[in-house]
């Protein structure tokens, strides 16, 4: 197999560096599946990891980009065969394995999964791991009890990578839904892809009482911090709310009130964590009744791998808008 290009990070004397190398499929970590990449995709986690804003890899040196999606170019698993069109997301790639941004990646076998029929591999990373995040909290959600007719469900963090395919699957799937975002500009976009209302974070009164008024039937929460304070106190008797992130800070200040008062239920998605069973039926509903109707809206970009570095700064500075799928070869 060829030598091949791959974005790398480094960490030397305490600093982190990155940028394009040459590789071989030896020079990767190991794994029993050779896997051709096509697509990546930009998340937070990504422009923290490649610009050293924050500690995400665990080791290095490390090929950046936390999902991928391509064709198996060699295995020396059973499971899967050349040519078979498989993902990864969520596995700790570009934290202990080299990750997306290459032209191949060497991966375990049980951390790679075939592509779902009718799926191909850009709607995968358009999906990515965002897509599989917001997925995950639906389906732990429903699997809890939650339904459309206990009442709207609001989406923190709504013009995010997450929060915007949650308001599109969520329409879909009856939900009324309301967007709460930091971003005025965004409303048109989101009410596009099916928000019917929305609340300003930047005027939200949150309140200090140990219950407020019983707003919303759940919650699919990215901010964390205050915002899912808030939440707590104003979700509706045997609501639900994922807590997916914490851009809004990771301390959580609320009471037992709403839990054993209203039965509110709190549920964390970890989406590197949960059982095969839980993410193939994920994936599968991601291909099918949980489909995203918007997804060309919600994929605002997509870049050649040669404009990678230069694409992280708008993701520490907060102003992009949907994804950004990277095309790698």
């Amino acid at each position: 197999m060829d030598n091949f290009k791959a974005y790398r990070i480094h960490e030397r004397d305490g600093k982190i560096t990155a940028g394009f190398e040459t590789l071989s499929v030896d020079d990767l970590t190991a794994g029993e599946v050779v896997v051709k990449v096509r697509y990546s995709g930009i998340n937070y986690k990504d422009a923290l990891a490649a610009t050293g804003k924050g500690k995400i890899l665990r080791k290095y040196p490390l090929n950046g980009g936390i999902d991928l999606a391509g064709e198996v170019a060699e295995s020396a698993d059973a499971r899967f065969a050349a040519g078979d069109g498989v993902l990864v997301v969520s596995a700790g790639l570009s934290e202990t394995i080299d990750g997306g941004y290459a032209e191949f990646a060497r991966l375990p076998a049980d951390c790679v999964m075939k592509l779902p029929v009718g799926m191909s591999a850009f709607d995968a990373m358009a999906i990515g791991t965002a897509g599989y995040t917001a997925g995950l909290a639906i389906v732990r959600m429903e699997d809890n009890g939650q339904r459309p007719d206990l009442g709207p469900v609001l989406v923190s963090g709504a013009s995010g990578g997450v929060g915007s395919i949650a308001v599109d699957m969520l329409a879909g799937s009856g939900y009324e839904v309301t967007a709460l975002t930091g971003k005025p500009a965004a409303r048109d976009f989101l009410g596009e892809l099916g928000a019917s209302d929305f609340v300003d974070r930047n005027t939200l009164e949150a309140g200090g009482r140990p219950l407020e008024k019983a707003l919303w039937g759940g919650a699919v929460d990215n901010v964390g911090g205050a915002v899912l304070a808030w939440l707590t106190r104003t979700v509706r008797p045997y609501g639900n709310i994922a807590s997916i992130g914490l851009a809004g800070g990771h301390k959580l200040e609320t009471t037992v009130m709403p839990f054993i008062l209203r039965g509110v239920s709190l549920l964390g998605v970890n989406c590197g964590l949960m059982p095969a069973e839980m993410a193939g039926r994920t994936w599968k509903r991601l291909a099918g009744d949980l489909k995203i109707r918007n997804l060309d809206k919600i994929v605002t970009r997509t870049i050649d791998f040669a404009e990678l570095p230069e694409a992280f700064d708008g993701y520490l500075a907060g102003t992009v808008t949907g994804r950004t799928v990277v095309k790698i070869s």
